[in-house]
């Protein structure tokens, strides 16, 4: 039976497709197993689906109070890069020793490559949105890094970052429509589209009582995202002085309601694809995952970028015209209003509503195919027998 190794370090928006591609190999017969952060959330994830898994050692909501990415804050560029190597290479390396193959996303840039190389598996790594291949003026300072690592694993030195990082070829799960390629983009992509399961949970009779009360509120919601103290208190005041109700997410931020008005309902992690489609709008910090849980639902999104590809997903929401970008990654509810009044004009909801449409909903069985041709035909490298975890097409 063939055996795939599927490994994410990062936020859900990293989980979440590894798992939908999950869903999909195990419909084949495949064997699956996923490596993840051991927060809770991801376990329930995972559990819900029954995927296998192999916990790394370290919550990824540990990091919360450090920076998130390279580019945030990084006092030594190697201190940062030996930190993940330490947390996830030990468990990555023994997951994939009895595997045919390893799908990796999020942070794992930084060991991927070495443990294909190191146990002789193809590998393809995966990005969901094709900024990240951007070069950052971080990467050709986490050489050093890597080959120390790699020199304490008896692998050779490597020269090329962006081609160790995301390998020669890397795999784009985005929507063609939400997230067009540049005939610039400098790497070779194989694109795949998003990689979404199908969340059949119900949403909590509490949450559908609240909404079957009243006109469609508006969601706001920022995920893992570290926001501002009065961010609650900004977004509501600017809702309600629109004249809407507010479906507010705690996320990792524990954002709180900020009286006991009956317009504002506050919900934990919650089923977004039954949720999004009774919102006016959604405001969100623009994940890859929460941009097109939102474009799928065909409503107008406001976008508050705070780091990474939210800018590029802001950018991509403004010139489809089917929401608004917020002027700066800080709320006020003056700003916000303003964000809000151009969201729900009506031809933006009508942009929205003919989006859903078109968005393409097979990126995980396109992916399981493809992942399943690799193994059938694995390419060997002349000197050694193995699998060349660089050149798998």
């Amino acid at each position: 039976m063939m055996r795939v190794l599927l490994a994410s370090y990062g936020s859900r928006g990293d989980v979440e497709p590894i798992a939908a591609l999950a869903v999909q190999l195990l419909g084949q017969g495949v064997e699956v197993k996923a490596c993840v952060p051991p927060d809770r959330e991801f376990v329930e994830l995972l559990d819900r689906y029954a995927i296998p898994s192999v916990p790394f050692p370290k919550s990824w909501r540990s990091w919360a109070d450090q920076p998130s990415t390279a580019e945030e804050k990084v006092f030594s560029v190697d201190d940062y890069v030996g930190q993940h190597v330490a947390v996830t290479y030990p468990t990555l390396v023994e997951a994939a020793q009895d595997c045919d193959v390893m799908v990796a996303s999020g942070m794992l840039h930084f060991v991927a490559s070495s443990v294909a190389e190191r146990v002789g598996i193809p590998l393809r790594f995966v990005l969901f949105s094709p900024s990240l291949l951007k070069p950052q003026p971080w990467q050709p300072l986490a050489v050093a890094a890597i080959n120390a690592h790699r020199a304490s694993i008896n692998l050779p030195p490597i020269s090329n970052a962006m081609e160790f990082l995301f390998t020669a070829r890397p795999w784009l799960a985005a929507d063609p429509l939400l997230s067009p390629l540049s005939d610039r983009q400098e790497m070779q992509l194989d694109r795949t589209g998003a990689w979404v399961s199908t969340d059949d949970r119900p949403l909590p009779r509490d949450l559908l009582a609240f909404l079957d009360a009243g006109a469609p509120p508006i969601y706001v919601g920022f995920g893992s995202m570290r926001m501002a103290s009065d961010s609650a208190r900004m977004a509501i005041e600017a809702i309600r002085e629109l004249g809407h109700r507010i479906v507010l997410a705690r996320g990792w931020s524990d954002l709180a309601t900020i009286d006991a008005e009956k317009d504002c309902f506050s919900v934990g992690e919650v089923n977004q694809q039954a949720l999004f489609p009774r919102m006016a709008a959604v405001v969100h910090h623009g994940g890859a995952g929460t941009t097109i849980a939102g474009a799928m639902a065909g409503i107008p999104q406001v976008v508050v970028p705070q780091a990474a590809d939210q800018p590029y997903w802001a950018s991509r929401v403004s010139a489809l015209r089917i929401g608004a970008v917020h002027d700066g990654p800080v709320l006020t509810s003056s700003s916000l209003s303003l964000a809000l009044l151009e969201a729900l004009n009506p031809k933006v909801q009508k942009a929205a509503s003919a989006m859903a449409q078109r968005i393409h909903r097979d990126g995980a069985a396109v992916a399981a195919k493809r992942l399943l041709d690799v193994v059938a035909q694995p390419l060997v490298t002349a000197k050694a027998g193995k699998h060349d975890p660089h050149s798998v097409s």
